[in-house]
């Protein structure tokens, strides 16, 4: 079976409970000139370059402590903009007391990700993808300035997954700067170890469900909400819930998320969730067992309501305490000035500018079991765009 070699990984999104819920695939995007930036091209626009601004801290995070030892819970988004990348104090400090970072997949272990990133059985894509469902695939594919062919073979249902990881690229919103990356990256450049508490082959299990049938009504509802032009305000709704930390919001998803109105999206979140945290429970508990201070990062919907991970682990016999945490609006990092060109060096350097960018069931608190809840105070709202 061939490997499909990516350009370029990212973690891009399926629908906008997905980046909350942590399912991650692979993909390749070439930007044309009509589409917005890819996320690398969005840097060019002045004060939006990775490192410019202050870090503030933003998303959701507990602490956990037994045996002697303190581990963190931290919800993230999939997700995110650029001036989200470096991570705030209190969570950038919890990361360095902590021994090692896990993750649900790590996205850089090439061998690790080969499930999602190989070729679907060619009767499987030919069965799923056919008719009217492939031109409306299609259509949607050159709406997002996707080349034709770049996901051909993939699995069906990562095809159009990976589509809607790019509908809030106009809004400055990136797979690349999603917080599971750049912990990640701040991790590595650290020595810290990375550790996956799934496997490629189970996420792509949850997502195909158990039959081809059900595959294809979750390919049709992603089709459908791509087409709607409603998925790009969710997707940015959500991040900015995750960005000022609004655990109440979060934790009452399902009453405004407008994702469980079939019988197959309900079985596709329970899939996504409650399937699924008790095998992130025994991964983090099993790494603290062994000695391991554990800073387990995964998407914030896992976080909230009786089976969500402060819970599981409070059930346990830990002592889980929500760490308040308020966003602030960025601010760039001041810079030393530039040393004056002369007129011939002045006029070069006014050419280059860079591509123009326009770009989780809980109450009111974030603890259950025997956690401690903590009210986060409303962070004030920023209006500052990349």
């Amino acid at each position: 079976m061939k490997t499909k070699t990516p350009a370029r990984a990212s973690l891009l999104s399926r629908l906008p409970r997905l980046a909350l819920a942590g399912a991650c695939c692979v993909f390749a995007l070439a930007a044309q000139a009509a589409c917005p930036p890819s996320a690398i091209a969005s840097l060019g626009k002045p004060g939006a370059a990775v490192g410019q601004w202050n870090a503030a801290d933003r998303g959701l995070l507990w602490r956990a402590e037994r045996d002697g030892r303190t581990s963190w819970l931290y919800g993230t988004i999939h997700l995110g903009r650029a001036e989200w990348v470096r991570p705030g104090p209190t969570v950038q400090k919890a990361l360095e007391q902590s021994d090692a970072l896990a993750l649900e997949l790590d996205v850089r272990d090439p061998v690790a990700m080969q499930p999602l990133t190989q070729q679907a059985d060619p009767a499987v894509v030919a069965r799923l993808l056919s008719g009217e469902r492939a031109q409306r695939l299609a259509r949607q594919n050159e709406a997002a300035c996707v080349p034709p062919g770049q996901a051909t073979g993939l699995q069906p249902i990562l095809q159009v997954m990976a589509l809607t990881g790019l509908v809030a690229r106009a809004d400055g919103l990136y797979p690349e700067f999603g917080a599971d990356e750049a912990l990640a990256v701040s991790a590595r450049n650290n020595n810290k170890p990375v550790f996956a508490l799934e496997s490629a082959a189970a996420q792509l299990k949850m997502l195909t469900g158990d039959s081809e049938a059900e595959e294809a009504e979750q390919i049709d509802a992603a089709l459908s909400e791509l087409e709607s032009g409603q998925l790009r305000a969710q997707m940015k709704e959500l991040a900015d819930i995750w960005a000022r930390g609004d655990a109440d919001k979060l934790g009452r998803y399902p009453e405004w998320c407008n994702c469980l109105n079939t019988p197959a999206e309900q079985r596709l979140m329970k899939r996504l969730l409650d399937d699924r945290n008790p095998g992130l429970a025994d991964g983090i508990e099993r790494m603290h067992a062994g000695g391991k201070r554990v800073f387990a990062a995964v998407g914030a919907l896992h976080m909230v309501g009786a089976q969500g991970l402060p819970a599981l682990l409070a059930a346990r016999g830990f002592k889980v305490e929500a760490v308040p945490l308020v966003a602030q609006p960025p601010a760039a990092v001041p810079t030393a000035p530039a040393p004056k060109a002369s007129a011939r060096g002045a006029q070069g350097a006014r050419s280059n500018r860079g591509a123009k960018a326009s770009g989780a069931k809980a109450s009111g608190t974030r603890s259950s079991g025997n956690a401690k809840s903590a009210q986060r105070p409303p962070a004030p709202k920023s209006k500052q765009r990349r």
